[in-house]
Order: structure tokens, then C-alpha cells, then sequence
């Protein structure tokens, strides 16, 4: 049984990545339907939630159906960080998770996210006041460095569990790398493997099939499996992957009828958490990745995409089965 703090997570949990626009209320709804053990909302500004931005506070909200639940926040700087922290467990998620991972340049350029890669001991520092500002247990998620020459992991990951924190989620890339090339799990086995190391490990990285998520599971001895972008319009990948691992079934893929139904469920939730505006344009993204591959689907995309309006968008994709 793998477990955080006094989480119970079973024994090789499947997590849905915190994905900026993406891993939304709507989204990990679907997501925890299709098997999610462990999920963390979109990472929240610690700058956006001290200043009270709309945009920030409305990451807070979370659900009961969703639990085990972690939110995720970034920051450069210390108290901020511990403020931020304060406030997102006073919306009581399970878990508070600190964002060293992404890579985007108008993050990193505040020595936030990745870009604390390059001064391990802030992140350590940083990571030690948050773990003292909150009772709520705090994980992390990161990469394996700022570059090739700063893979430092196996040494980071022992360094942040003395200060404190009850699991780590690692990215098999640098930063400098951002999503290119193949995700390098042998650190992440190694980080698994030092004796030092009690909290449990999970792996992040190119793991878009259950086929993948075995090999991971026996190759390298993580914990768990975090999902990211192969969740993206398949919310059913968690599904395939608990019965691979289970008994080695290969579920069928999902019909196109199962497709059309999840997207508008997806679309009414939205409207329904965001208002019909923001909910229409921002579910916007999704349509190409619930249908790809989908023969004679063109015309229909471009409506779902242009649309503004709601009842168009519903009858859109209630004929959406008719078109194979």
C-alpha cells in the first residue's frame, strides 16, 4: 500500500499531472471517473492568490468526489510561498504541492518552477518554510535538473524529504529540454533505490499507453505513475492501465458514441463552473484531442471551435457518432 502521510493510495497509484488549463474541476471530474488515484488541480501563482486574483482563488475550488486532492502552487519567493500555502489549506485539500517542474520562461525567469533547478538551496529553503507554514501534508514535483550537467535529483529528493515532504513526482527531463527527446526514468529509479529515501516516488514522464505504465512499473520500482498530456482528450487511459496491470486486459478503446458523450458532459461542466462564456472558449482546446483521428471530422472541429453558442455546441456533438 502506498501511502502519503496517512493518504491510502493503493498499491501502484495512477496520478493526473497538474496541467495549466487544463486539469480543471471538469477535467479531473472525468478523470476520477475513468480510475485517477491521486490528482492535483492547475499550479496556482502564490503572487495570484496573495493579491487575490479571480483567476487564482477560482483554482482553489475542490470537490468532494475528488479526494485524495492536492493543490499545486509556484513561487520564487519564501513568503509569498508560505502564504500562498496558508490559504490554499484553508480550501482543505489532502495535500499542498510545491511546482519546481515547469519550464515555461515567464515562470522560470522568477526562479519559480524549473527555474529553481539552478539554486538547489533556495529550493530546499523554500520548500522547508512552506513544509512549517501548513499541517497539510506537502509533495513536490520536479525534473531531474536544469540541464545535463545539473542532474542533482538523487541528492535533491533526499535533501527535500529532511525537510519534510511526504512524496516526490519526478519529470524524466531538464528543463533545458523541456518536452523533447525521451523522458530518462533511470534517475528516477536511482532516486527510488537510495536506502536514504522513505517517501514514496512517482514517475512522470511519456507514459501514454498501459503497455508503457507496466514497463515502468517493473523496469524502474516507482511507486505510482503520474499521467499528464496522454490524458488530454482520453481520460480513459486510467481505465486501460488499471485493467493492464491488473490481469493484463486490453480494454477496447472508447466508441465514438463514449467519446461524444464524455466531451459534452466535459462542455455542460464547464459552462457550468466557468459560466457559459469562458466555459465555451476554454473547452475549446479539447474537441481535437477527444476526436482525433476521426474520419470526415473537419468541418465538424471548426464549428466546435468557432461556436459560441451552446445549444449549436450540444447538437454538434450529439451527431458527432452519426459521422462513421
Amino acid at each position: 500500500m502506498v501511502k502519503i502521510d496517512n493518504i491510502e493510495l493503493g498499491d501502484f497509484p495512477l496520478l493526473l499531472a497538474p496541467m495549466e488549463d487544463v486539469s480543471d474541476p471538469p477535467f479531473r471530474a472525468l478523470c476520477k471517473r475513468e480510475g485517477a488515484d491521486l490528482m492535483f488541480t492547475e499550479f496556482i501563482s502564490s503572487e495570484g492568490l496573495i493579491r487575490d486574483a479571480v483567476k487564482s482563488r477560482k483554482k482553489l475550488d475542490i470537490f468532494e468526489y475528488e479526494r485524495p486532492i492536492g493543490i499545486q502552487i509556484f513561487g520564487g519567493e519564501l513568503e509569498p510561498m508560505m502564504e500562498a500555502a496558508r490559504i490554499c489549506e484553508s480550501a482543505k485539500p489532502d495535500l499542498i504541492d510545491i511546482n519546481f517542474g515547469c519550464p515555461v520562461k515567464k515562470v522560470v525567469c522568477k526562479e519559480a518552477g524549473a527555474g529553481i533547478l539552478r539554486n538547489i538551496p533556495k529550493m530546499v529553503k523554500l520548500t522547508e518554510a512552506v513544509v512549517k507554514a501548513v499541517n497539510t501534508p506537502v509533495t513536490v514535483k520536479t525534473r531531474l535538473g536544469w540541464d545535463d550537467n545539473s542532474k542533482h535529483i538523487v541528492e535533491v529528493a533526499e535533501r527535500l524529504q529532511d525537510v519534510g515532504i511526504q512524496a516526490i513526482s519526478i519529470h524524466g527531463r531538464t528543463r533545458v529540454q523541456m518536452y523533447k527527446g525521451e523522458a530518462d526514468w533511470s534517475l528516477i529509479a536511482e532516486t527510488k533505490n537510495n536506502p536514504r529515501l522513505r517517501i514514496p516516488v512517482f514517475g512522470n514522464g511519456d507514459i501514454n499507453s498501459p503497455q508503457k505504465a507496466l514497463h515502468m512499473k517493473n523496469t524502474y520500482g516507482v511507486d505510482g505513475v503520474m499521467i499528464g498530456r496522454a490524458s488530454i482528450g482520453n481520460p480513459w487511459i486510467f481505465r486501460e492501465i488499471k485493467a493492464f496491470l491488473k490481469d493484463g486486459s486490453e480494454l477496447p478503446p472508447p466508441s465514438l458514441e463514449e467519446k461524444a458523450e464524455a466531451a459534452l458532459w466535459h462542455l455542460e461542466q464547464s459552462i457550468a463552473w466557468k459560466g457559459p462564456k469562458l466555459g465555451i472558449l476554454e473547452m475549446r482546446m479539447h474537441y481535437s484531442n477527444y476526436f482525433k483521428g476521426v474520419p470526415n471530422f473537419k468541418e465538424t472541429r471548426m464549428q466546435l471551435v468557432t461556436s459560441e453558442d451552446a445549444e449549436e455546441l450540444r447538437a454538434l456533438l450529439r451527431g458527432v457518432s452519426e459521422l462513421v
